[in-house]
């Protein structure tokens, strides 16, 4: 058979492990956990494969599987699978993939055209070894996804990010192993939506919502203290929450201790600050936030921050946390403002018989202030020295000369009405006679 005939039927699963796994491609020999096995009749390799407990067959255009004796032969000790990026469009031929290898434990089917075929739920039971399913941008239907969660009971992740999907259709059975479910990138909005998760995986402890337009924490506490009953951590990236009341029900998951709330509509208008201690503030059981780890110090300031935010604002305006707050630190007095901008001073600076009142930031070095006052004066290049006279200490201290360019002002001391003398340098002779 010719190559263009093959692209057009698509390659076997078979094909492309004798393709990839053949000696050839390994000249310094296999590594940990290879297993070395006799190739199957018409394989490239006449004599063994090397062939890993981890099959990575991404985007290597598998559309079939190829015999079933050959997958059984070559894949009895294969534990991951990923085939990711193929063209498999076809329930039936993963199927006899699944099917021939015993002890599956991860498989990836991301990528693939899955789009409009639905998976007999007599083959179901081919995938009841798989505890780790994605089927990122597959485009499964629901009834699909039904089908593997009923027949999968060690199933603990699956992933179903950018599936298109705009609601959640419920299933008639649970699947109490599942602990994360990863739906990013859909199109989901309502919270009704997100409620069924609940009656779907009651065990859930990871719930990634990121990039769908959840716009609202839509239930009353006892419903989500009855729906996620062991949930942990839940992200809610971008997501279209609008209202502190939504952020303020997310304590009712009675084991919440994670929450990511970024690019959300509600914290638009605050700073970085604002919206960190004002997250944090009002969720008191949160131990990570936004990725970081609470520490007792943070949540203090947090709450400190959030006292000192509100304690202007009127009455009826006020959050219920905050008179919480109150009664544990009490009202606090306004933070002091302290003016951290660079300390500026006037001095004289003499050149000759020229005298000129200047402004120094004190923050800046010997070396700015040389080009400053050659600009302002009109100055040699380099061909100038710096002494620094304290108008109350000169008579006991002298003259200090300001030698180190990288050196900070305020190091030396400079007051407002001290002097700055400027004086040529010699290159024949000392210069303490123009001092």
């Amino acid at each position: 058979m010719d190559s263009s005939s093959d692209e057009e039927e698509g390659r076997t699963f078979i094909q492309v492990i004798s393709e990839k796994y053949n000696p050839e491609n390994f000249p310094y020999g296999h590594g940990v956990g290879v297993v070395i096995l006799p190739s199957p009749p018409g394989s490239p390799s006449k004599e063994r494969l090397f062939l890993p407990s981890i099959l990575v067959l991404n985007d290597c255009g598998i559309r079939k599987a190829g015999e079933k004796s050959d997958i059984a032969a070559l894949c009895a000790h294969v534990v991951e699978l990923d085939l990711s990026h193929n063209q498999l469009n076809n329930w039936a031929e993963i199927c006899t993939i699944v099917s021939n290898i015993p002890h599956l434990d991860f498989l990836n089917l991301s990528m693939n055209p899955l789009s409009g075929v639905e998976l007999e739920p007599s083959m179901g039971e081919i995938f009841s070894r798989v505890r780790q399913l994605v089927l990122i941008n597959t485009q499964v239907s629901w009834e699909t996804v039904h089908t593997l969660t009923q027949h999968t009971p060690e199933l603990e992740e699956l992933f179903l990010c950018l599936n298109g999907y705009q609601n959640v259709s419920e299933s008639q059975a649970s699947c109490p192993s599942l602990r994360l479910l990863q739906i990013s990138d859909n199109q989901l909005q309502d919270w009704a939506d997100v409620r069924k998760f609940g009656l779907m995986y009651p065990c859930l402890n990871t719930l990634v919502l990121a990039n769908n337009n959840i716009e609202a924490v839509g239930d009353t506490q006892e419903n989500l203290q009855r729906l996620f009953p062991n949930l942990r951590s839940i992200n809610l990236n971008n997501s279209g929450l609008r209202n502190w009341e939504d952020i303020e029900r997310l304590n009712y998951f009675p084991k919440l201790e994670e929450i990511k709330a970024k690019g959300t509509p509600l914290l638009e208008p605050y700073t970085n600050q604002e919206r960190h201690s004002l997250l944090l503030a009002r969720l008191p059981s949160v131990s990570v936030l936004n990725g970081g780890q609470v520490t007792k110090d943070d949540r203090e300031d947090a709450e400190r921050f959030f006292i000192r935010y509100y304690q202007d604002s009127p009455e009826q305006e006020l959050p219920a946390r905050y008179h919480i707050l109150v009664s544990r630190y009490g009202h606090l007095a306004p933070l002091a403002d302290v003016d951290l901008s660079p300390r500026c001073t006037v001095v004289d600076v003499r050149w000759g018989d020229r005298v000129e009142a200047v402004s120094l930031h004190l923050e800046q070095t010997v070396g700015d202030l040389k080009k400053k006052l050659r600009a302002l004066l009109k100055l040699p290049d380099n061909r100038i020295r710096l002494f620094h006279i304290n108008r109350e200490m000169c008579s006991v201290l002298g003259p200090e000369e300001l030698k180190c360019g990288s050196r900070a002002l305020h190091s030396y001391s400079i007051r407002d009405g001290d002097e700055i003398l400027i004086v040529p340098k010699d290159k024949n002779r000392s210069n303490s006679s123009h001092i």
